[in-house]
């Protein structure tokens, strides 16, 4: 019987996600290696033989503290904190799963750590070709450099992302004219502190903008230029595809009214038939090449969710990010063609990991993976898909262990949210 253990946190919705379509394959219960434990600098068990999953920390108020340090949760910064606590905690599980004979790691810990730096992963990209929003180069030390050097390059527009956050915490959309500027973000300035709020604020005042500006500036910036999307309804649209090994699975449009479409920001699910149908079936195969020419560039890890820009004009694409965790998706099912078929993202991934691990019992026992109500399905219309696994990286970011799915010797050690 094939044994599944994930380092996550006890009872997050990642967690009983995977470990519901664990059981709808017919597997035992994953165990769980709490976060917090691997960030206290516990004991990690890891039993031979066992396949281990990394999965996000969630919102863990405990996690997060010892990742960036004690404060409010709400607060944005200590990124590069966050960051560097992170890595380092899954450079510890990965010397655990070294030290257990026959198990294997399911991720690559330093694919994980460029898709969480903006401007590693954006490099990668356009490194290997892959379509992305022109970015400043290097650092930008705060606001009065940030428009010195859009001046330069004569970005009117840009979204400035702070290096390694996530969900749109601390992005903003700036739109810059002399001395009127014009930012929406989710960020609340506060007694010179910053909160993520759940409501899209607009800030034209310009010393209040340089103080927000020069806050996320301490943990590093990377700056595009805008990226204007089309639109649906009067709604500005996005996708996010989720890539598991190799093959785009499941897609998801994001629409609002702002230029920010994530969903706990106010956007909604928007209808994938429609804008497969405003593609055609060669742009939307198109658009799912991109994103798994995108994915392919990080070849150890077995999923990522790509957010993937359409241009006004229906026939550009760029990609926004790649997402190590960007699979938490309920209730959304597979794409028609896409080898996932009323399967939800976990299922799919379940299935991805039989595939390539499990014993001949385990990889043809009965699936009972087609569980989402009618009312819940998503049924988009589409091309299907045949999988394209490039391995892209470039050679001066390319990272040598061994990819996920190469079994992990008791000889010598190793090195989100969403």
């Amino acid at each position: 019987m094939t044994a599944l253990t994930v380092v996550g946190t006890p009872g997050d919705r990642r967690v009983t996600m995977f470990a519901d379509a664990c059981a709808r394959q017919g597997l035992a219960e994953p165990a769980v290696v709490p976060w917090t434990s691997v960030l206290r600098g516990e004991e990690i068990g890891i039993e031979p033989g066992t396949l281990v999953r990394i999965d996000s920390p969630g919102e863990d108020a405990e996690a997060d503290a010892l990742l960036r340090g004690p404060g409010e949760p709400s607060r944005i910064g200590g990124g590069a904190r966050w960051h560097a606590g992170f890595v380092a905690g899954a450079a510890r599980v990965r010397r655990a799963v070294v030290a257990a004979p026959g198990a294997v790691l399911l991720a690559d810990v330093e694919d994980v750590a460029v898709m969480f730096d903006k401007r590693r992963c954006h490099a990668r990209l356009s490194a290997a070709g892959v379509p992305v929003p022109p970015a400043l180069a290097g650092p930008v030390g705060g606001y009065a450099e940030l428009r010195e050097r859009m001046g330069e390059a004569r970005w009117g527009r840009v979204f400035v992302k702070p290096a390694h956050g996530s969900s749109a915490s601390g992005i903003i959309a700036l739109h810059a004219s002399g001395r009127r500027v014009r930012a929406v973000t989710s960020a609340e300035l506060t007694s010179g502190e910053l909160h993520n709020s759940l409501r899209i604020r607009c800030y034209e005042n310009e010393p209040d903008l340089a103080v927000i500006v020069d806050l996320l500036a301490a943990d590093g910036l990377h700056v595009e230029r805008w990226f204007p999307k089309a639109s649906l309804g009067g709604r500005a649209i996005d996708l996010r595809v989720v890539v598991v090994d190799g093959t785009p699975t499941h897609a998801v449009v994001r629409a609002g009214r702002g230029p920010m479409t994530n969903l706990h920001l106010g956007g909604v699910r928007g209808d994938l038939g429609a804008v497969t149908a405003g593609l055609g079936p060669r742009g939307w195969e198109r658009a799912l090449e991109t994103c798994a020419r995108a994915a392919a560039c990080f070849p150890g890890s077995l999923a990522v969710g790509v957010d993937l820009m359409i241009g006004v004009d229906w026939r550009e694409f760029a990609v926004a990010e790649v997402n190590a965790f960007g699979d938490l998706l309920p209730r959304l099912e597979g794409l028609p063609g896409g080898g996932a078929e009323g399967l939800d993202t976990y299922g799919a991934q379940v299935r991805a990991i039989l595939a390539r691990h499990a014993p001949a019992e385990d990889r043809h026992a009965p699936a009972k993976d087609r569980h989402t109500p009618a009312e819940d399905r998503q049924a988009p219309a589409g091309a299907g898909y045949a999988s394209a696994k490039e391995r892209c990286v470039p050679a001066g970011d390319r990272h040598v262990p061994r990819e996920a799915g190469t079994p992990r010797r008791a000889s010598g050690s190793g090195r989100p949210r969403a």
